[in-house]
């Protein structure tokens, strides 16, 4: 479908007036009226906290339909993507709409492992950080210098786009690595020729010159699902930013320097940090007792809250979870990891869904609930957490910001507002 269908008319009836905008239909049968026209013709706008009401674009890229638990890319199912794929072929499918073909994928590849290390100037920018600095703030701001090291990228897209792609794929996992390095002490491993996407993170983050390390496919099977598990989701708050930067005609890495820095929000991509710590505070402080801790999160008056439990669009289980609690199983099983909080976890979540205040509330666990005691499994440190989802997301914001500028209806991005401030009124000298 290229464009959506219109259905009818919908009308709005203004004292004596009666307006009408066209009801639009997509490809999945969501349905929404067209209101370009509304201030127009009305004088008014829509008030809408959150634009939880209001369709922003129309896409190809992802569909989500909470009410029954789905999520596809490009028409492909979720589960059925994290099971059969890798992450790069997802990456490839989100960027150009089609999965690859095996010669596709092959160079795809290629051009992976050729754009893998960052410029050696660049490398210098990791020394001036302080020791402990954030990775994601560390992300963030490589990711943007990336523009001085290849403004080319002013010069157009269309021709470059697979190196682009893959040059913001690879770098920035070896970003995210040089980081990690950084934050304890110990001198980058480059990236290696010969090895997969996610293997060769694994080896940058792990491998040491005083100690042997070997890559293990079981892990790096499971890392490829969580990134593909967090690949995109449609307009979430940070694909939102990357549109919007991207609608001022910023350049891509401009774009995706601003997503990484709204993932960073505990109620956006740093939500499975604070279900650790979470986890935590009921086993060091709670003694474990699941019951009392639902009891606080149901009470209003108390701060406590439950991280990882429900989600702005799913109202039944997201499906990204039942993923990541295989994940999460296989993981501990393969290492023979007996965590503690994997066991309040099982337990929290089985309370949560035989109590009616969240059955009532459609408070389900979602995908941030299991990844992070599988990053932790890993080995991978809870500051990190975020890192990696900003890892899985690069081919959404990618996808999201081409498929922005090739929309022949898109605009800068400038929402309206009810302003309740002071009205006018006369200024005064300030007496000296």
């Amino acid at each position: 479908m290229d464009n959506p269908r219109e259905l009818g008319q919908a009308r709005l009836s203004l004292d004596d007036t009666q307006i009408s905008f066209p009801v639009i239909e997509g490809s999945e049968g969501e349905r929404a009226v067209d209101i370009r026209k509304l201030r127009k013709e009305t004088g008014l706008i829509t008030y809408d906290p959150g634009f939880v009401n209001t369709g922003s674009c129309c896409s190809r890229v992802t569909f989500i339909n909470g009410e029954e638990g789905i999520l596809r890319y490009r028409g492909y199912d979720i589960e059925d993507l994290a099971e059969k794929c890798e992450f790069i072929d997802v990456a490839y499918l989100l960027v150009h709409g089609a999965l690859p073909t095996e010669d596709e994928h092959r160079k795809f590849s290629r051009l992976l492992n050729e754009h893998s290390m960052i410029h050696e100037d660049m490398r210098h920018h990791f020394s001036f950080y302080p020791e402990r600095a954030h990775p994601m703030a560390v992300l963030s701001a490589m990711v943007v210098s990336l523009s001085t090291f290849y403004p080319e990228l002013e010069e157009g897209w269309d021709e470059e786009t697979d190196i682009t792609v893959c040059r913001l794929l690879s770098k920035l996992r070896t970003i995210a690595a040089f980081s990690y390095k950084k934050f304890i002490g110990e001198p980058i491993v480059q990236p290696k020729a010969g090895l997969k996407y996610t293997e060769n993170f694994l080896n940058m983050m792990f491998n040491s010159p005083v100690s042997e390390f070997e890559v293990d496919p079981i892990i790096a099977r499971a890392l490829n699902k969580l990134l593909i598990l967090h690949a995109d989701h449609e307009q979430n708050c940070s694909a939102s930013v990357v549109r919007m930067v991207g609608s001022a005609e910023a350049n891509l890495y401009a774009s995706i320097s601003a997503g990484i820095c709204a993932l960073w929000g505990p109620l956006h991509g740093g939500a499975n940090q604070h279900v650790i710590e979470m986890l935590e505070y009921i086993r060091s402080e709670e003694n474990g007792d699941v019951s009392k801790v639902l009891e606080r999160a149901k009470d209003k008056s108390d701060p406590f809250r439950m991280m990882g439990f429900g989600h702005r669009v799913y109202k039944a289980y997201d499906p990204r979870a039942r993923v990541a609690k295989r994940i999460c199983r296989e993981v501990l099983n393969h290492l023979g990891h007996e965590d503690p909080l994997l066991d309040i976890a099982v337990e929290l979540e089985q309370a949560a869904l035989e109590d009616e205040y969240f059955k009532e509330r459609n408070l389900y666990p979602n995908v941030d609930f299991y990844t992070g005691l599988t990053y932790r499994a890993i080995g991978i440190p809870t500051n990190m957490f975020t890192v990696m989802f900003a890892i899985g997301r690069i081919p959404g914001w990618i996808a999201q910001w081409q498929e922005m500028r090739e929309d022949p209806h898109s605009r800068i991005g400038r929402p309206r507002q009810v302003y309740i401030g002071p009205t006018s009124d006369e200024t005064s000298p300030i007496q000296m």
